[in-house]
């Protein structure tokens, strides 16, 4: 069974800084595109950042220059590196990954992690 493991969340004051990480884990799987969304209170999940397996990054606008996803393909672990953060950050992050699992493609997603900034 594979599965997705965030950890790094937390309450941090506006000017700060977080580092979140997801860890996939399981058998007989390869790990294609990793990425982090969001989900504010009253929201629609929306994109943060994504990241291929070669490299290649993609990010939401409103976190451009401020936060930068990586990831560390010998330990199927993708990271969200989050400066300055802003009280409009503020949500439950989910990471994502999009995976070869023996002969299919399945999505899987993390339970999430609760980001919260204090202004």
């Amino acid at each position: 069974q594979v599965q997705l493991v965030e950890s790094g969340g937390g309450l941090v004051q506006a000017g700060g800084s977080l580092r979140l990480s997801c860890a996939a884990s399981g058998r007989d799987f390869r790990v294609n595109t990793m990425g982090w969304y969001r989900q504010a209170p009253g929201k629609q999940r929306v994109l943060v950042a994504t990241i291929t397996s070669a490299g290649s990054t993609n990010y939401a606008d409103s976190v451009k220059g401020r936060f930068t996803i990586s990831r560390d393909n010998a330990k199927n672990t993708v990271y969200l590196q989050m400066n300055s953060l802003k009280p409009e950050d503020i949500a439950v992050y989910y990471c994502y990954a999009a995976m070869n699992v023996g002969a299919y493609a399945i999505n899987y997603w993390g339970k999430g992690t609760q980001v919260t900034v204090s202004s």
